[in-house]
């Protein structure tokens, strides 16, 4: 059993073939804290109403999350797109479950990041999200594959490996976007005098620090199988979980390079589209 004091998933869309159910229920079965953020895409609505792929296991991750709130474990929705509709109940609390637009959370050492999914940044970005970069029919066919690939990997006796992350990671426009996402979403924390800003959507697991502000992604539980995680000094990690859980990464203490004085990159959009993105956000 893990104890941490905070930890976030997103992304993790029940009701599709490609959702990673047992290696989440592994987690959450294995895994003890003090507050469960769900950061958006938990139940793919989107996929439902093409095609309903809702096995025991799916069902399982739900109970599961009913049974944490139920027994002392803060549990904080905050939908995201694929579940939009769940954002008609922000501000109410279901099944022991607090349902919110955005969420503040303070660390353990004082710092306050501003949750969010981070779809609301597909505007400023000018790009759909990361899926659509390779195209629906092509990243279904990619994830297909996943399938396969991982179910010959277990057959092997080998552990599980996203084989769609790895394609997707080699594709230039793909690491263009994520660049873009994360400064916007950096900026967004900055003008709100935020410490940081934790978000999920583009299934890209990682953190970007500036002299200002951290920008943390929890990833996904499609290709990655990944969470953020606080320890109880207020310390983030990100956690890989499947037949041998580690820690992949934990908080840079410095800037990025690139992101020190005037090597930051600048996003371009146009100046009032991005603050009506941000205002939205922090509003």
């Amino acid at each position: 059993m893990r104890n941490y004091r905070s930890v976030f998933i997103s992304d993790v869309h029940l009701g599709t073939a490609d959702c990673q159910a047992d290696y989440l229920l592994d987690f959450l079965n294995n895994v003890r804290c003090e507050t469960l953020y769900l950061v958006g895409d938990i139940v793919d609505l989107i996929a439902m109403q093409r095609r309903v792929h809702f096995p025991d296991s799916h069902q399982a991750v739900i109970h599961k999350f009913m049974e944490l709130a139920a027994t002392g474990t803060r549990v904080v929705y905050v939908p995201g797109n694929h579940d939009e509709f769940v954002r008609r109940f922000c501000g109410q609390t279901i099944s022991g479950i607090d349902i919110r637009y955005k969420a503040i959370h303070t660390t353990a050492d004082g710092r306050r990041f501003l949750v969010c999914h981070g779809d609301q940044f597909d505007q400023v970005v000018r790009c759909s999200p990361l899926m659509l970069l390779v195209g629906d029919r092509a990243h279904g066919l990619l994830l297909r594959f996943n399938r396969w690939f991982n179910a010959w990997r277990r057959l092997n006796g080998k552990p599980y490996w996203s084989l769609a992350a790895w394609v997707k990671s080699r594709i230039g426009k793909a690491r263009t976007f994520i660049r873009r996402f994360e400064l916007a979403a950096l900026t967004a924390a900055e003008r709100g005098h935020y410490d940081g800003f934790i978000c999920g959507h583009i299934h890209s697991a990682g953190f970007l620090r500036s002299a200002e502000g951290l920008y943390c992604n929890d990833g996904d539980w499609v290709e990655h199988c990944t969470a953020l995680v606080e320890q109880a000094d207020g310390e983030l990690q990100l956690l890989h979980w499947s037949e041998n859980p580690s820690i992949i990464a934990s908080e840079p203490k410095t800037p990025a390079p690139e992101m020190s004085g005037d090597q930051r990159p600048v996003i371009d959009v146009l100046p009032a589209a991005f603050v009506e993105q941000v205002n939205r956000v922090m509003n």
